[in-house]
């Protein structure tokens, strides 16, 4: 079955809902301010609590730094994430899901234009907030160097698996189901080591802190933003675990692919 869906592949079939997605963002004034507005706020709020503790001695100025650095790329996960469901929830919304399989399109291929979609709309939220960081707070993110790609890489391969989970949960279970393209992300966040080492968690979460790619990114941006050392060891732990949770969402987006479609689920998206 799964391989049955991949084959065929076209690229320019992939362009085409890629311009479709483009169109849809760059059509709505209100869609595009979305994209900035929220990050902005979150920088901003986060911005001045880094300047009020950067007023202490020297570690609670690191601190403040790593601080905001964690936030700005926390939101790069969550952008993509919901860049890639949000993406999806508009073929749902507009009842379109049935129309689109239809069509010659794969659902590989689909799945491949949302990734390149998402990333569209996470670069539109990420290039005007990090200028305004540098403006506002003289925070300048690219000065951690060629080490945040490797961030943002791992955060991007983590956001994309956890919304194949979300779009799959959605076409097995219904339209009643997509509040968790905003909850799942958020679920991980108490384990994932954003503003707070590991170590601060109970021993017994540790295991769990772990198998998350993302407590792998943030552990490696503290060590390089207080000891000035990039933790090759942690972001390429990270990358396995993002290629083992990426394997497993494609097979879990397929399974449920291939169930929606045989109880003519695609059909019914969005009544």
């Amino acid at each position: 079955m799964i391989r049955h869906l991949i084959t065929a592949f076209s690229p320019n079939r992939i362009w085409a809902m890629v311009l479709r997605y483009w169109y849809l963002i760059r059509s709505s004034l209100p869609r595009m301010i979305e994209l900035v507005y929220w990050p902005f706020m979150q920088m901003l709020i986060w911005g001045f609590m880094s300047q009020f503790l950067r007023g202490h001695d020297s570690f609670m100025a690191k601190a403040s730094s790593t601080l905001l650095a964690a936030v700005m790329l926390w939101d790069l996960l969550y952008r993509s994430q919901i860049g890639m469901s949000v993406s999806f929830l508009e073929e749902v919304w507009s009842r379109n899901l049935a129309q689109i399989f239809i069509s010659p399109l794969r659902p590989f291929e689909w799945l491949i234009s949302l990734m390149i979609t998402s990333l569209i709309r996470t670069l539109i939220s990420a290039i005007p907030i990090f200028l305004l960081a540098a403006l506002f707070f003289g925070f300048r993110v690219w000065d951690l160097g060629w080490p945040v790609l490797a961030f943002w890489v791992n955060l991007t391969l983590m956001a994309w698996s956890i919304s194949l989970l979300n779009i799959g949960i959605i076409l097995r279970a219904g339209q009643g189901a997509e509040s968790l393209t905003w909850a799942l992300t958020f679920m991980i966040v108490p384990i994932s080591a954003i503003y707070y080492p590991v170590s601060t968690l109970p021993y017994w979460l540790h295991p769990l802190a772990w198998s998350l790619p993302s407590t792998h990114v943030f552990e490696g941006l503290r060590a390089l933003m207080f000891d000035g050392v990039f933790r090759t060891d942690l972001a390429i732990s990270a990358l396995l675990l993002n290629v083992l949770y990426m394997v497993l969402g494609f097979v879990f987006f397929f399974w449920c692919f291939a169930a929606a479609r045989r109880n003519g689920q695609l059909f019914r998206q969005g009544e």
